[in-house]
């Protein structure tokens, strides 16, 4: 199960939003160990399209060392779907490389850039098996 706060969850989704027609994509960092999505850092979609994402190599470089010096993993990782349903492509599956992450997938299909109803989703994804797992989405995350 997914529990993210409110703030990252509203983040997440105007972020999918805002990148409309295009796919957004980012991670949600926390602590090593603790599945709590603390920090959210949107991302460049450097493939700039509506039917695939791509995070620039050396951006995600720089984020992973800079998780590494805060002890950080990415809990969450997030992108888009802009006229599909919210549920892992093939080549979702085939890029997922984080067996501890929560795959997150927001579909602005309905309402592209505007506001009103998106469907977000969370996966778990391992050796290419898709596990959709609840979200809860709580004020703020406790202590």
């Amino acid at each position: 199960m997914l529990t993210i706060d409110r703030a990252t969850y509203d983040a997440i989704v105007a972020h999918a939003r805002r990148d409309h027609p295009d796919e957004a994509c980012g991670i949600v960092a926390g602590p090593e160990g603790s599945d709590r999505p603390e920090r959210l850092v949107e991302m460049v979609n450097a493939a700039g399209s509506p039917t695939f994402y791509e995070f620039d190599s050396t951006e995600l470089l720089e984020l992973y060392k800079e998780m590494w010096d805060r002890d950080e993993e990415p809990v969450v990782i997030y992108h888009s779907h802009t006229a599909t349903e919210a549920f892992p492509s093939r080549t979702d599956i085939g890029l997922a490389s984080e067996p501890g992450a929560h795959y997150v997938l927001v579909s602005t299909r309905d309402g592209g850039n505007n506001d009103g109803p998106v469907e977000f989703r969370s996966y778990r994804i391992v050796d290419g098996e898709v596990t959709e797992e609840e979200v809860t989405v709580v004020d703020e995350l406790s202590n």
